[in-house]
């Protein structure tokens, strides 16, 4: 999709959502004030905030017709029509997001815009997911969710219980620090149980233990736990 029709979609939303829900519109306001300036080509340049703007733009879309049809049948969306974390997604955390003041949202912005955020580790948790997915799991990657909610996926297994990991390759004592500001980033979203995953990528089979991992810890991880786990 070319930037300007981005810009274009982002104002028809802007639009749709002003007689439909007051945080969704406040929150596409506050992205069109933040690209408006940019020139097409401008914008194109910088992949991040495309992908981010074509996320939010499908989520987005995807509120407002859930809410049409709520509307429509004067009732709750049955978000079962979704995979597990699909329905985690739309149904808790993304209006979350809508709802509340996101204190990382304006510095992750001036990342993706400058281009300091280069996501290093993106292929391995692209590799990842696609493994967990041909395990039978589902799986969620949301910008989001990395830059907000310190969550780099969502995955569910199984027991169609969605967890959210953050997979790291620091060390033991870097990772420590990390790992504080991760739980209380989830605490703050309200995000009941989390797993903080440090691995080593010079590991052998390092990949399929970190399947392994993340579907176990779906199923079994309790609810209030927020695991740290090194391997």
């Amino acid at each position: 999709m070319l930037a300007r029709e981005l810009k274009t979609q982002l104002k028809s939303l802007i639009q749709e959502a002003s007689s439909v829900d007051p945080y969704l519109t406040k929150r596409l306001n506050e992205v069109n004030r933040w690209i408006k300036h940019l020139k097409p080509g401008t914008l194109t340049s910088k992949p991040f905030v495309i992908l981010f703007l074509k996320q939010l733009i499908e989520d987005s879309q995807i509120f407002l017709i859930i809410k049409s049809i709520e509307k429509e049948i004067e009732g709750e969306f049955d978000y079962r029509q979704m995979n597990p974390t699909e329905q985690y997604w739309h149904q808790e955390l993304f209006p979350k997001w809508l709802r509340e003041k996101d204190p990382k949202f304006y510095i992750w912005k001036q990342k993706l815009m400058s281009g300091e955020f280069t996501q290093e580790d993106g292929k391995i948790i692209s590799d990842t997911a696609k493994k967990i997915e041909l395990n039978q799991g589902t799986v969620l990657q949301r910008y989001i969710v990395d830059l907000s909610m310190a969550t780099d996926i969502i995955v569910s297994s199984s027991q169609e219980k969605p967890l959210c990991i953050q997979l790291t390759t620091l060390s033991k004592n870097l990772a420590k620090n990390k790992a504080e500001k991760w739980k209380d980033t989830l605490v703050f979203w309200e995000i009941d149980r989390g797993l903080f995953l440090s691995y080593n990528p010079g590991k052998q089979d390092y990949q399929n233990e970190l399947v392994k991992i993340t579907l176990d810890n779906s199923d079994n991880l309790q609810k209030g736990n927020y695991l740290k786990c090194s391997l």
